[in-house]
């Protein structure tokens, strides 16, 4: 009998310790101002959980809830460096980011959250009229520093004007410091909204890239494919869909 019940215990304390062991480790996200998709509600460059609100936000929020993992959100400045700690630390990821060929092997992905296509806008009484980058070396380009599309215009031999935050983009623009502005839409267009300004037109749609959660290489190959069923359930129900029409 005392056998039996040592037994029972056993089992039972072993169970619980697989269980334990197989939960989800806690993520800690990490997120930056970029409207509409990631945003402090205060418009600061730091805030954390329910100060923070996006498209984004709200889809990785419902993502998370679904999967069952705990996780932290915090929002931070500046880009490169919340991109460096989601390279570097276990347990940590990162969005929303474009997926490119070159960080392809440098994270493990849930995606896409949402479109971004790269233009070049200028602003609403400019001529500026293109049917190719190249033909965009003759004028002044601001970008985001750290930013995929600033990355992507270096590679392509330009020499983009870069900015700590984009927000700075819209009133060089408007200033005639700079005489595009190469950004995501829809982010750049809402983004000048937010700073009062309309009437900017789209000069060139140079390229297009899907955005993505981006996670440590250390988290748990289970972890993401929960995560990952979770996103794509969503999307068959149509809370993207819902989601997206809260914000445009």
């Amino acid at each position: 009998m005392l056998k039996t019940i040592a037994s029972i215990a056993s089992a039972l304390l072993f169970g619980v310790s697989l269980a334990h062991a197989q939960a989800p480790a806690k993520i800690d996200l990490l997120t930056e101002n970029f409207p509409p998709y990631n945003m402090a509600a205060d418009g600061k460059n730091f805030a954390r959980d329910e100060n923070i609100s996006g498209i984004a936000v709200d889809i990785v929020r419902e993502m998370f809830k679904r999967a069952g993992v705990d996780y932290t959100l915090t929002l931070r400045f500046p880009w490169e460096r919340i991109y460096g700690m989601a390279l570097e630390q276990a347990n940590y990821g990162v969005f929303v980011t474009a997926r490119l060929p070159e960080r392809e092997e440098l994270f493990k992905w849930v995606g896409p959250i949402g479109p971004d296509d790269w233009v070049l806008l200028a602003r609403g009484d400019n001529p500026i009229n293109l049917t190719s980058l190249d033909q965009a070396r003759q004028y002044t380009v601001g970008a985001y520093k750290g930013d995929a599309i600033a990355e992507h215009l270096e590679g392509q031999g330009l020499q983009p004007v870069l900015a700590l935050r984009d927000q700075e983009n819209v009133k060089k623009l408007l200033d005639g410091k700079i005489d595009l502005w190469a950004t995501g839409d829809p982010a750049g267009r809402y983004l000048a909204r937010q700073e009062g300004v309309t009437g900017l037109k789209r000069v060139l749609r140079f390229d297009s890239a899907e955005l993505y959660l981006a996670l440590n290489k250390q988290v748990a190959d289970e972890t993401v494919q929960k995560l990952q069923q979770a996103l794509d359930q969503m999307r068959r129900e149509g809370v993207i869909d819902e989601i997206n029409a809260r914000y445009l």
